[in-house]
Parts: structure tokens; C-alpha cells; sequence
């Protein structure tokens, strides 16, 4: 199992689509999904092929968690917006709660994305 679920806060969806833009290459060995804005804004940019799975403050940060439970996801790119208050935080902390108990890699900003993307650990495509 290779997929990796990509998250933005509104406020990080331009960091993600530069983030992506840039490791493009390494992510098409992966399978990815995303939340339906974030997958829709990236796909339409750079031809990507996210699946969508759900908008995050209508239950798509527990839908991912969901995902992770049922073992389809590998690796979490979630840029979030650390200085804005979100109304579904709840959500949020059981999707970072239940990555951190399954032990699945969660990056929150870039230098975390581009560690747990482009390290030869046993969770990636060259492994």
C-alpha cells in the first residue's frame, strides 16, 4: 500500500499546489487522495489524478481517519493554517490522533512533507 492522503487548510491550499509542483515526480508513484477541494484545485492545475474522498469540515478529516483504520493510507501531507481557529478541530485532532496511534507518518508544513516523501523508509515506492 503506497497512498498518500493531501490535506490544505483555504489558507495553505496555494503551499500544497507549490509543494506538489515541485515533487510531482516522486508523488506519481504513489497513489493520492485528498479532501474535494484541495484534490479538485490540484488536479485541475497539474493533472494529478487525487481522488477525492470528502470536504473537511463536512466530515472529511473522519473519513480519513476512516481510511486509515481500514489501512488504505500510507503517508499524510496536511498543510494546515496553525494560526486560524477552525470549527471542526475536533476532526482534526482525531484525524492527527488517529494517524499518531496507527503509526502512519503525518507531515503538517513542507520540511515535514519532504522528509516522509523523499526518504527511502519501508513506506515508500523505491522500497
Amino acid at each position: 500500500m503506497n497512498t498518500i492522503a493531501l490535506i490544505a487548510h483555504n489558507n495553505k491550499k496555494t503551499d500544497l499546489l507549490n509543494w506538489v509542483k515541485e515533487n510531482q515526480e516522486v508523488l506519481r508513484h504513489y497513489d493520492l487522495v485528498g479532501t474535494t477541494n484541495t484534490s479538485a484545485l490540484i488536479n485541475d492545475l497539474l493533472d494529478m489524478n487525487i481522488k477525492p474522498f470528502g470536504h473537511g469540515p463536512s466530515g472529511g478529516d473522519i473519513l480519513l481517519a476512516a481510511k486509515i483504520l481500514q489501512g488504505e493510507i500510507s503517508k499524510i501531507i496536511f498543510f494546515i493554517d496553525a494560526e486560524t481557529p477552525h470549527g471542526h478541530e475536533h476532526d482534526i485532532q482525531t484525524l492527527i490522533r488517529t494517524a499518531v496511534l496507527n503509526n502512519i507518518p503525518i507531515a503538517l508544513n513542507r520540511a515535514s512533507a519532504n522528509f516522509i516523501v523523499l526518504e527511502r523508509g519501508e513506506n515508500s515506492p523505491a522500497h
